[in-house]
């Protein structure tokens, strides 16, 4: 879709001699913003649209360290931001069309898990996988969207999960997180069509990265198998030049969607035989 330039609308960037964490960004490059980019899919994601190029490309995590490696390597300019404040994310958003005078393509992956029968969840663990996978992919849409419809122009990749799909016990509260992260694109499709914004999901099913330790449960099934990161950075690139509306990786994972809408009592049946 068409991408015009930055209006007065938009804040105006800083003066290139002023970087923070990357290069300057030329004002006629469309601006991609990738969250979660320290590590995982995200980091993938970053990688992928480097190579890609055309785009100028806004990197943000919580691991300064990791963050600087990946926008060293990509050229893209690392953007610390902490996700779990409503601060956190406003902030974010300020900085980066500070940095670049706007944002086109959104591409929200920041996440974190949690395993375990949800009546032994912590409360904090709730709030906090609340937090991060949902709340803060709202409220960094709600700041950017806006200038995106201004300028008539622009894209939001959500990162979901099949979990956001059909449900996975021992996941239920990440299960909840991701299923209102692939409505909320839903209703956000229909509200801006006509407005030159589109909206993708992305629901990847295992992915072989830290998120599975970090959760404190490795990821040990030997079907279905983990897929490597790149191949839902392929997913995001896919999207984006195609505008499709969701994208299961890998694609055979919808059908089991498809089965809990058409048949639930089967799924049921096959959910509990299989998880």
């Amino acid at each position: 879709m068409p991408l015009r330039q930055r209006t007065t609308e938009d804040p105006a960037p800083p003066s290139p001699a002023a970087p923070e964490g990357g290069p300057a960004t030329p004002p006629d490059l469309p601006v991609a913003l990738v969250t979660g980019a320290s590590s995982g899919i995200g980091t993938a994601v970053a990688e992928r649209l480097a190579a890609d190029g055309g785009r100028a490309v806004l990197l943000s995590g919580r691991d300064e360290a990791r963050l600087a490696a990946v926008a060293a390597s990509t050229g893209g300019t690392a953007l610390p931001a902490d996700l779990a404040t409503a601060e956190g994310c406003r902030d974010l958003a300020r900085r980066a069309v500070g940095r670049a005078g706007r944002v086109d393509v959104l591409v929200a992956g920041a996440g974190l898990g949690w395993a375990g029968r949800f009546d032994v969840m912590p409360a904090a663990d709730l709030d906090h996988l609340v937090t991060v996978n949902l709340t803060s992919t709202l409220r960094l849409v709600h700041a950017l969207l806006p200038g995106m419809v201004r300028r008539g122009g622009g894209h939001v990749v959500l990162v979901a999960s099949v979990a956001g799909a059909v449900g996975v016990r021992g996941e239920a509260v990440y299960s909840a997180t991701k299923g209102a992260v692939r409505t909320f694109a839903d209703a956000l499709r229909q509200e801006v069509r006509g407005d030159g914004v589109a909206v993708s999901v992305v629901l990847p099913g295992a992915v072989d990265t830290p998120f599975f330790d970090r959760r404190g449960t490795p990821y040990r099934r030997s079907f279905p198998r983990a897929v490597p990161p790149e191949r839902v950075a392929d997913a995001v690139c896919r999207a984006l030049a195609r505008g499709r509306r969701e994208v299961y990786v890998p694609g055979w994972l919808s059908v089991p969607a498809r089965i809990r809408g058409a048949a639930p009592g089967l799924y049921d049946r096959l959910a509990a035989r299989f998880g």
